[in-house]
């Protein structure tokens, strides 16, 4: 999706898309140790009740999603942050979760040459219910100011 063809208030959905126990397992290994992420007998003693996904996989999911549906041959180059992340509930092995990402804001950097998007992604497993909720700005080129839309 290119800067000029994003549309204030328009909805993007993405989506169902497995979560399995050993990928669930595999990234905490590496970068989320804990042992409700990584160990399923000690998880099921905790207050989880079972293993649950990290939160930062649950993020690079949702970011996966995204670049799949939304900045797929886009002309997006990075993004200043997030205003707002929330893991509203634990991701377990088996969800299926989707993503519907809603545009706020739109508009070119005073120099001219970079678009800014504001937008809300929400993250749903298969019952409909939000595992995240985040607030995100994305720069997008737009070229030199005054130049056509390519």
């Amino acid at each position: 999706m290119k800067f000029q063809d994003i549309v204030v208030g328009a909805v993007h959905r993405a989506g169902p898309r497995a979560v399995g126990e050993a990928e669930i397992v595999e990234f905490a290994r590496r970068y989320d140790p804990q042992a409700f992420h990584v160990d399923p007998a000690a998880a099921a003693a905790t207050r989880w009740r079972g293993l649950i996904a990290s939160g930062w996989m649950t993020c690079a999911i949702a970011m996966e999603l995204a670049v799949g549906s939304v900045l797929v041959d886009s002309d997006s180059f990075g993004s200043p942050g997030v205003e707002a992340l929330r893991w509203e509930r634990p991701v377990r092995p088996g969800d299926q979760l989707s993503l519907t990402v809603t545009v706020l804001e739109k508009r070119v950097s005073s120099a001219g040459a970079t678009g800014i998007v504001r937008w809300q992604w929400a993250l749903e497993n298969q019952r409909a219910e939000r595992v995240l909720s985040m607030t995100a700005t994305s720069f997008f080129d737009v070229g030199p100011a005054g130049a056509p839309p390519a």
